[in-house]
């Protein structure tokens, strides 16, 4: 398939700044595959939209403070503390204790063997003098647009600095100051690890969760840290040559053995947010490989679809004609054009159909984007 078959034109207007409060009062688009019809509502009627055994499954990973910012500087440079220019990085994933990959700019700072002295934001100038130097990193292997960082820190001691100097990664179509850092994170957000919010779960409270929970809805929680995958754009014409970054996730052996048991019940499995989704198709397509059933299309042929849990990375792509094994429908937010999230939405929904609903949720103004509104797609 071609990239153009999923553009789409959104006037710049229409890209939410900042989110709905309450965050359940979001309006919220209704697509039923079967009927193709779209009905409009609002987030928190949610609540009266789900089934008493429906099972909702989100991705609790939460948003580190990945975008720092310092000078860089080569051995040959000097090395006080203002020394070098002023490069801005962003963390995208953790290779171990002490190394992250990365971004930065601008990238010609950036090359083998830089040293980095980080620094506080800029409305802390004095206290950035006086600290500037005692976090440090060095630029120790590149590979296209990423690098990989070596920190003077590692473990604990590493995470806390992070916290210290870095601030929330907003997207970069976000232009306004997010004035309230936990406005990027989930309600139910517990592990970190995440460079972006998985940003569907962004409309629930904790009281509409609570009314949910009590019409009998069961809520399961996966991790998938959003990394590089989210930053970059499909550049190849032909989508089916585009590559996948890989992102770390987890699926717990309870969690497995509940919605195992869940999908047996034949209970609807309704994943928060794209992450979600990879993670349920991840496990799901390596559980038809430990059945002996020919990779993601062998599940067809059982007739208990199960997960297999697990950790580690996924680069799983999906888009049209792709045939899911576990889930059944999906709570989204409304997606750039030409992006892979996009073209997963499509391959559950069908591209036309999807590409008819952004072009209604134009018209009568929805907000797009991570604070934007949202989308159930049953």
């Amino acid at each position: 398939m071609k990239l153009s078959d999923f553009d789409y034109h959104l006037p710049p207007e229409y890209i939410a700044q900042h989110p709905v409060k309450p965050r359940d009062h979001s309006r919220m688009m209704v697509l039923d595959r079967e009927q193709r019809t779209i009905e409009h509502r609002r987030f928190f009627d949610l609540v009266d939209l789900l089934r008493p055994d429906d099972v909702l499954v989100a991705n609790k990973s939460r948003v580190i403070p990945a975008r720092l910012y310092g000078r860089a500087a080569t051995e040959s440079e000097t090395s006080g503390h203002d020394s070098g220019r002023r490069v801005e990085i962003l963390l995208l994933k953790r290779l171990d204790e002490q190394r992250w990959e990365a971004m930065g700019k601008p990238g010609k700072k950036l090359r083998v063997g830089a040293r980095v002295r980080f620094q506080k934001e800029r409305r802390e100038r004095k206290e950035r003098r006086e600290r500037s130097g005692c976090f440090r990193a060095t630029v120790k292997e590149r590979s296209g647009r990423t690098f990989v960082l070596r920190f003077n820190r590692k473990g604990r001691a590493l995470s806390e600095a992070i916290h210290e100097y870095g601030v929330m990664p907003t997207p970069p179509y976000i232009t306004e100051d997010l004035r309230k850092p936990d406005s990027y994170q989930t309600v139910y957000a517990d592990r970190e690890g995440s460079v972006a919010a998985p940003t569907a779960g962004l409309h629930f409270t904790p009281e509409l969760m609570k009314k949910i929970k009590d019409k009998g809805v069961k809520f399961e929680f996966v991790d998938l840290h959003v990394g590089l995958g989210t930053f970059l754009p499909v550049k190849a014409d032909e989508i089916e040559e585009h590559e996948m970054h890989s992102e770390y996730f987890e699926l717990s052996k309870d969690v497995a053995k509940r919605l195992n048991k869940y999908k047996k019940e034949g209970r609807r499995i309704i994943a928060v947010g794209t992450t979600s989704v990879r993670v349920l198709e991840s496990c799901s397509a390596e559980a038809a490989i430990e059945h002996g059933l020919n990779g993601f299309n062998g599940l067809e042929r059982m007739k208990t679809e199960r997960l297999k849990a697990g950790s580690g990375e996924t680069d799983i792509f999906i888009y049209p004609g792709y045939k899911f094994k576990f889930v059944d429908a999906l709570i989204t937010n409304f997606h750039l054009p030409k992006s892979t999230l996009l073209m997963l939405i499509s391959a559950l929904a069908n591209r036309e159909f999807i590409l008819k609903a952004y072009e209604e949720a134009v018209r009568e103004g929805y907000r797009f984007y991570s604070f934007g509104d949202a989308m159930l797609i049953v």
